[in-house]
C-alpha cells in the first residue's frame, strides 16, 4: 500500500472513496500535520497501490487496514473518511472499536446506497455496468472528456477542474487493475447493506459528520439521517461544495476537523 506520513502527535488517518486515490486529501496534509501524525493511504486496489484479482469484501477491507495500522505501529487513531472511506470508519468503529478514537465522515456512507443515490448517472452505472473490458475500452476512447464528466458530478465548483487535476485522474485510472478492482469493490455493496449498514446504531465513538451543500451523489439530507443514526453524532454543512468538501473548501474543514480533534482525550 502507498501511503503519505507526516507530522507528529494523535494519529488520524485519512480514508479516500471508491475510485479515489490520497490526492483527495492534498489540502489537509500541511494543516493537520502540524498538531498530528496524518496517515494518508491509497487503499489496497486503488491509486499507486497494488491491486490483486479479489473480491474486496468489506471485512477483507477491514481486515487489510487493521494490518495496515498494524504495521505503522498505529494501536488507536481517529478515522477520517470519505464516501466509502467513511463506509470503511464506521466497518472498523462496529468491528475493531478499540483501534478508533474517533470518526469524521464526509460525503458517506449511508444504508440504502442505491435507494439513497440522487445522481442518476452514478446509480445506473452501479446497476448497468457493462462488462470490465468494455469499460476500460469505452474510458480510453473517450480519454479526459469522460473524466471531466465524472469530475462534474463530485465537485460543485467547476472552475476547479483544471487540466492538471482531469491529468491526475486520468493517469491514476490507467494504473494496470484499476478497473477489475474498482468492479469488485462495486460487487461487495449488497454485503454492506446486509452485514453494516443494520448496525450502525451501534456506532458509539465521538463522530462528526460534514456534508458538502451541493453534493451530487448523495444529498445533504442523507447526511442529516445519518446524523440522527449516529447517537451523539454533530452534522454540518460544508457551503459551496460537492462531494469533496475536504478539497473544495478545505479551509472550513481543516478547521472544522481540528476543533473536532481537540474536543478528543489525547490517547
Amino acid at each position: 500500500m502507498a501511503y503519505l506520513n507526516s507530522g507528529e502527535g494523535p494519529p488520524v488517518i485519512l480514508i479516500h472513496g471508491l475510485g479515489g486515490s490520497m490526492w483527495h486529501w492534498e489540502h489537509q496534509q500541511v494543516a493537520l500535520a502540524r498538531s498530528h501524525r496524518i496517515i494518508t493511504p491509497d487503499l489496497l486496489g486503488s491509486g499507486l497501490s497494488e491491486k490483486p484479482e479479489l473480491s474486496y469484501s468489506p471485512n477483507f477491507l477491514l481486515d487489510t487496514f487493521r494490518v495496515f495500522m498494524d504495521t505503522l505501529h498505529i494501536q488507536k487513531a481517529t478515522l477520517i473518511g470519505s464516501s466509502m472511506g467513511a463506509g470503511i470508519a464506521m466497518g472498523m468503529s462496529l468491528e475493531h472499536p478499540e483501534r478508533v478514537a474517533g470518526l469524521v465522515l464526509i460525503g458517506g456512507f449511508p444504508a440504502g446506497i442505491l435507494d439513497n443515490m440522487q445522481s442518476s448517472r452514478t446509480r445506473r452505472f452501479i446497476k448497468y455496468r457493462p462488462a470490465v473490458w468494455l469499460s476500460k475500452l469505452g474510458s480510453q476512447m473517450t480519454g479526459r472528456w469522460s473524466i471531466k464528466l465524472i469530475l462534474k458530478e463530485i465537485i460543485h465548483d467547476q472552475a476547479l477542474i483544471s487540466p492538471m487535476v482531469v491529468e491526475r485522474v486520468h493517469h491514476l485510472r490507467f494504473q494496470s487493475g484499476f478497473f477489475r478492482a474498482m468492479y469488485a469493490q462495486l460487487d461487495q455493496i449488497p454485503e454492506w447493506e446486509t452485514t453494516f449498514a443494520p448496525r450502525l446504531r451501534e456506532i458509539a465513538h465521538p463522530t462528526l459528520i460534514m456534508w458538502g451543500a451541493y453534493d451530487k451523489i448523495f444529498s445533504p439530507s442523507v447526511g442529516q439521517n445519518l446524523h440522527t443514526i449516529i447517537s451523539g453524532s454533530s452534522f454540518l454543512l460544508a457551503p459551496n461544495s460537492g462531494h469533496l468538501p475536504q478539497w473544495e473548501t478545505p479551509d472550513f474543514v481543516n478547521s472544522a476537523i481540528l476543533k473536532f480533534l481537540e474536543s478528543e482525550p489525547v490517547v
